[in-house]
This record gives C-alpha cells, structure tokens and sequence, in this order.
C-alpha cells in the first residue's frame, strides 16, 4: 500500500527536528515539494533539513506548483480558501498517482506543526479519500512558530489561571477580543498589530524565527508598531516572504 507522511520539520532550524522526524526523512522515496513562483527559500530550507538528517539512499523529488490564491471570492474568504484547496488537491492528486508506486513511501515537509494553520493534512486527506488507491496517512509533529517565538523571547505562552486563544490576523481587525488577555497572531499579511488600539498591549514578535535571518522584537505595543511594521516591510521587500508570528499580551 502506498504511504504519505506529513513531516512537520519546525521553523527553519534543522536542529528543531525531532528524532521521530528524523527517522520519517530516511522512510520516503518521493519528496512532494509546493513551489511558489518568485519564493525559493523555503523549498531551500526543506532540503537542507533533508540533507542535514537523512542517511538513506537517493530520493526522487517531485515539484507541486502552487495554484494562485485569492483572498476573497464574491466577498467571501472561505469561499476563496476552498476552492485554492480543491485545486492543490487536483494538482497533488495527479502527482501521486503518478509519481507514487504502490510500494512506495511520499513525503511532504510541513513548516512548523501540521496541526497548527497549515493546510497540508486537510489537503492530503482530501487527496486520500479522492484516490482510486487506498493511500495510508501517517503524521509525524513538528515544533511550532508559537513554540519558538516564546522560547526565543523567553517567556510562557500562558499566565496562571487565563485563557490563550490562537487566531489568524484577519480576525483581529477590530482589536484584541474583550475576554483574552494572550492572542497569538498568524497569517499576518498586513501587520495587523499597528492597526490595532496599543493601549495597555505588549507585543512579542518574531520573524524568519529559526533561520539565520531571524528577526525578534518585544514592547509595548504602543512603542514599538512602527518600527516592526517597517523592520518587516524592509525585510519582506529585500527577501521575497514573510513568515512572521506574535503574541499580544494585555500588561498585567
């Protein structure tokens, strides 16, 4: 029976990967790679992780160019979602049934946790249920964006006795929720945190966290918005994407 393993590989630092992830890279015959034209970096990223740990044999690598993606359609973002899923999940399809034998093992290396705001798993299993061959699904986790940014800042994702809630920039429009003290921010697009009322907010925030070009700042936000807004501006013009995570945290 042919097998896909959704790897979850960590942020960018090949010393984040776990011993189980590491046992997975030497398990696959076929590495399904997501290009995105105009960004290489991430793709470069994967493969030094691979490099770095695998210790079997030669692998073949088969290239998904990534489907145009809207924000909206007709006004609507789950609109838009679904159907760049259901063409991810055509484009992947035809691949697998191409380039998968029915022996063989298919990768797929996941930025951070599969679990946590990426797609991948949704659209694999999507894939598997579509497929004329039964395909065997197996997850191996990987270390968070989240879990990084509050090592790197040094400080607990949660306080004693209050809720975090985790959400996509696009829900924080109209400012942090009224009964959240700890919100962590991904999916930004437009560094949604200047935007936002400062009052009483700190900010924990990290890009690229993980790589060499890792980027940390922290404060109130009040103080520092501007200045990571065009820390991040400079930083997405001069390397072509942006990966960035933060948490907002009412002050105590």
């Amino acid at each position: 029976m042919p097998q896909l393993l959704i790897i979850g590989i960590g942020v960018g630092d090949p010393d984040h990967v776990t011993v189980q992830a590491v046992r997975a890279l030497d398990a696959f015959d076929v590495l399904f790679a997501v290009v995105k034209p105009g960004v290489d970096e991430p793709l470069a990223l994967r493969r030094t992780v691979v490099e770095r740990h695998r210790t079997a044999g030669p692998y073949r690598t088969v290239e998904l160019p990534d489907p145009p993606r809207e924000r909206e359609v007709d006004g609507d973002h789950r609109k838009a979602v679904a159907q760049w899923r259901a063409a991810r999940t055509a484009t992947w399809s035809a691949a697998i049934d191409d380039a998968l034998g029915d022996d063989e093992t298919g990768a797929f290396l996941v930025w951070g946790d599969p679990s946590l705001y990426e797609s991948t798993l949704a659209i694999v299993q999507d894939v598997a249920a579509a497929s004329a061959r039964e395909l065997a699904v197996d997850v191996v986790p990987g270390v968070s964006a989240v879990a990084v940014l509050t090592a790197r800042h040094r400080i607990p994702l949660n306080r004693v006795g209050r809720a975090v809630q985790i959400t996509p920039a696009r829900l924080l429009a109209d400012g942090m929720p009224a009964d959240v003290d700890d919100v962590v921010v991904m999916l930004d697009a437009h560094a949604t945190f200047a935007s936002i009322d400062p009052a009483g907010i700190d900010i924990y925030w990290g890009a690229y966290l993980g790589t060499e070009d890792e980027l940390l700042r922290s404060g109130p936000l009040a103080d520092v918005a501007g200045e990571i807004a065009a820390l991040r501006a400079d930083a997405k013009a001069r390397k072509g994407w942006m990966f960035d995570t933060y948490l907002l945290r009412r002050s105590a």
